[in-house]
């Protein structure tokens, strides 16, 4: 049985690719390479031997049918690759993997699978964060009301509900950006991590590859890299994923038949939005990112699962990160994609919006009289009383608040008429929307330009 990942339905061809058994296969080759190359450096096994490994292992290209042949006898997908590659090697084989661990080869190579899988995120972010910074600079003035509760509330402007979204993002690029140096973690150590099996110039063994790959150095490790560190960067990515389903849930919202405001864009004349009933243009899109939010906020569970282990090493966590990891990353990769796609060719009404501010019939001005009323000495209660009695008023008469209220001689002898009409003139102003929205764009313009790989623990 196949899923909707392995068919391609899901994720980009760049994300899928990384973990594919043919890359996977690729990097654990790698790493050998990269372990004899520097043995070889330091006399750990001859020199020769050396050369000759890490030049085939930058040409090889794994043999899938040999490797599963193997395994079918050992029962070690790592022994096999490394038992196909090291025949490879003629008589120098037997210095592949020489004094590492299974450990040493797939952690290491997973950290590489890691941190291309973080790249790519990273640059699907900040793309969306790009087409909400556009979206906000070519329609973020618009006026429209704000919700509380499902509730008419006070005006906003659109770029100020969309800058909330792009704030959230940006600290999702803060938290990758941290995470990395710790989520992304080599380790050529040996069994049980002691590096015995490495000699007396182990540390340096270790320390030389990793540098050679391009990977952090723990301080300290057991046979395994410790699972907190795979753990945050799921957390991670279940966090992002609930920020981006709050985008998209917005959307959604926004865009249903009562309200109007915006909708996702719709391909003209191909295609369908309801089998049965033609008129309907769904929020499909959007309720893809929604859907696969739920699946990888599951992950979470066996990723934290992961971190307990027996003693220096079992093997408890590995058959369930085949699923979790390739998940998380594919996942998350789409859900980024349809979410900028969804934001770069929005549907945006200002004349809903006009409407729907319309509908409220001044009921926001309701705060602005509140406020005078105090400042001209009724107490907060009362007047908050008297405010409520006459905006219940309005709703069960299909009036506007401004005729409630200035027909109401309590209000009009502390707020003239006159006054009242300049008031609900002056409500929907939307406050600092258009500021704090500036602020937003520049906070997250910082992080938008790409950062080195991380530098690991020192």
């Amino acid at each position: 049985m196949t899923t909707p990942v392995d068919t391609g339905r899901y994720g980009s061809e760049r994300m899928r690719a990384l973990f594919t058994d043919p890359a996977r296969y690729a990097l654990f080759v790698r790493v050998e390479g990269a372990l004899a190359e520097v043995q070889g450096r330091h006399g750990v096994i001859p020199a020769e031997a050396a050369r000759h490994i890490a030049l085939r292992a930058r040409e090889y290209v794994p043999d899938l049918a040999a490797v599963a042949r193997s395994e079918r006898t050992s029962g070690h997908e790592l022994f096999s690759v490394v038992q196909v590659f090291a025949e490879s090697c003629g008589p120098y084989g037997r210095y592949v993997h020489f004094g590492a661990t299974s450990s040493d080869i797939l952690d290491t190579a997973l950290a590489l699978q890691t941190d291309g899988a973080i790249g790519l995120l990273r640059e699907r972010l900040t793309g969306l964060m790009a087409a909400l910074r556009d979206r906000i600079g070519a329609d973020g003035e618009r006026l429209m009301i704000g919700r509380t509760h499902g509730q008419h509330a006070q005006p906003i402007t659109f770029g100020f509900k969309l800058a909330v979204f792009l704030d959230q993002l940006t600290r999702c690029v803060v938290r990758l950006d941290e995470l990395r140096a710790r989520a992304v973690m080599g380790k050529v150590a040996g069994a049980v991590g002691t590096l015995a099996g490495l000699g007396p110039l182990g540390p340096r063994v270790q320390h030389e590859v990793l540098e050679l790959l391009g990977l952090p150095e723990p301080q300290i490790s057991a046979q395994a890299v410790a699972r907190d560190r795979i753990a945050e960067f799921v957390c991670w990515a279940a966090l992002t994923a609930a920020c981006l389903e709050n985008l998209a849930t917005e959307i959604r919202n926004l865009q249903r038949t009562e309200i109007g405001e915006v909708a996702e864009s719709f391909a003209e004349g191909g295609q369908i939005g309801s089998s049965a009933m033609p008129h309907k243009r769904n929020p499909v899109r959007c309720e893809r990112v929604c859907s696969l939010a739920r699946l990888l906020r599951s992950l979470v569970g066996p990723a934290l699962e992961n971190v307990v282990t027996w003693h220096e090493r079992d093997l408890v966590n590995s058959a369930n990160e085949r699923f979790t990891l390739p998940q998380t990353g594919v996942l998350l990769d789409e859900m980024l994609t349809v979410a900028t796609a969804v934001v770069t060719d929005l549907r945006v009404r200002p004349d809903r919006m006009d409407a729907n501010l319309a509908l409220s019939r001044n009921a926001y001005f309701s705060e602005a009289v509140l406020l005078t009323l105090i400042e001209r000495g009724t107490e907060r209660l009362a007047g908050y009383r008297t405010l409520q009695r006459a905006s219940a008023d309005a709703t069960a008469d299909g009036r506007d608040l401004l005729a409630v209220l200035a027909d109401d001689p309590a209000v009009t002898a502390l707020i003239p008429a006159a006054e009242l009409a300049e008031l609900a003139k002056t409500a929907p102003d939307a406050g600092a929307s258009e500021s704090l929205t500036r602020e937003t764009v520049r906070r997250a313009e910082r992080v938008l330009a790409p950062v080195p790989a991380a530098e690991g623990e020192r």
